[in-house]
């Protein structure tokens, strides 16, 4: 479901910090939809909320629209599975403060926050949340559940695969045509490094260049 069609109630299942800046997302997108915050259990309830009241997963109407606002792909993997499963259906937010280009795909579920740009022919997975200010360049290919933090640049024929986490200014040079930079399934690039060569699945790497941590 594409973010122009959110009319009526959108449901925030998330209520840290990233839970905040997607409500303030919502309300620049979508100012006409109704915006409930949403926990799958009452531990999670922070103490010092300042927001509107939080309420249970499980008490959501079916039908109503939602976007899990987690930045940890695993988590944001379990909280997917949870909300369709209680008959809640998918929203893709787009903050009107972006860039976005050329001939792109976007999948269902996904965050782009303020200023990020896309330039062209470029695809975006399934519940990707891509952060302030991130690019992505030409021919990039994004996998679902993919997580990019504030300031990340990721540049040309690179393919990001499914779960992969992007810290915090990090930059991923070109690949080419023939053979795109490949960022492995589940791997972690830790903030600030710069990726220079492919990146195995489950990997953490840092530095810059980056190299392999774990």
């Amino acid at each position: 479901m594409p973010f122009e069609d959110v009319v009526n109630q959108l449901v925030v299942l998330g209520v840290g910090g990233f839970g905040r800046e997607v409500a303030w997302l919502a309300g620049a997108a979508v100012p006409d939809a109704e915006v409930v915050f949403a926990i799958t259990d009452p531990r999670y309830s922070p103490p010092d909320w300042r927001g509107p009241d939080i309420v249970l997963l499980e008490d959501v109407m079916a039908g109503a629209s939602f976007v899990v606002a987690m930045g940890d792909p695993t988590d944001r993997r379990v909280g997917t599975a949870a909300c369709i499963s209680l008959g809640l259906l998918p929203v893709t937010l787009i903050h009107p403060r972006i860039d976005l280009e050329g001939h792109n795909e976007i999948g269902t579920g996904s965050v782009l926050c303020a200023g990020v740009i896309i330039t062209t022919d470029i695809k975006i997975g399934e519940y990707v949340h891509l952060n302030l200010g991130t690019t992505i360049g030409h021919d990039a290919v994004l996998g679902d559940f993919v997580t990019t933090a504030p300031g990340v640049h990721v540049s040309g024929n690179v393919r990001i695969e499914d779960g992969a986490y992007i810290g915090t200014g990090a930059v991923i040079i070109n690949g080419s045509g023939n053979e795109p930079l490949v960022v492995g399934a589940g791997a972690v690039v830790a903030a600030g490094s710069c990726v220079t060569q492919p990146v195995e699945p489950g990997a953490l790497v840092a530095g810059v260049p980056a190299v392999r941590k774990r």
